[in-house]
């Protein structure tokens, strides 16, 4: 079960029109913290970003699962988490099941959510995405680690 503060953080940008994605970043964060914080280790950051869009989704997030997530895949279990958050009788997850989810990941590592694992995650799913966006991430990276903020012409 996500934090209070966490729920009411994606209330707060739904309140402000923010993307669906922006609300579970929320989501994501609290993950992440859950990681460094030693609560639990993850094997790779993408699946960190899944358990925190998993989480949204149950909270009652409108982010639908991907086309392209298809049965085989996630889809299936992000189908039926958007589903669970959808409707108004969500059934109490089980505690046995609970708890050796949080067992299995807490025998996982700690480097899932290091700075280092975030950047090589980052630069791997902009390559998918194409030059263009590698170029802008690229741009945006060495923005912010100047440490000064270009404005966009409008």
């Amino acid at each position: 079960m996500p934090r209070r503060k966490t729920l009411e953080r994606a209330a707060r940008d739904a309140r402000e029109s923010k993307a669906p994605s922006t609300q579970a970043g929320e989501f994501i964060h609290e993950e992440i913290q859950h990681v460094r914080e030693g609560k639990h280790g993850a094997r790779s950051t993408k699946q960190l970003i899944a358990i925190g869009l998993s989480k949204a989704r149950r909270a009652g997030i409108k982010l639908p699962p991907k086309d392209r997530d298809g049965p085989r895949g996630n889809g299936a279990y992000a189908a039926r988490d958007y589903l669970k958050g959808q409707s108004a009788q969500a059934k109490a997850p089980s505690r046995r099941r609970s708890r050796a989810t949080l067992a299995a990941l807490q025998r996982e590592g700690k480097v899932a959510a290091s700075h280092a694992a975030f950047a090589r995650h980052s630069r791997v799913s902009a390559r998918t995405r194409g030059a263009k966006s590698m170029h802008g991430a690229a741009r945006k990276a060495a923005l912010t680690k100047s440490g000064t903020q270009e404005r966009r012409p409008e």
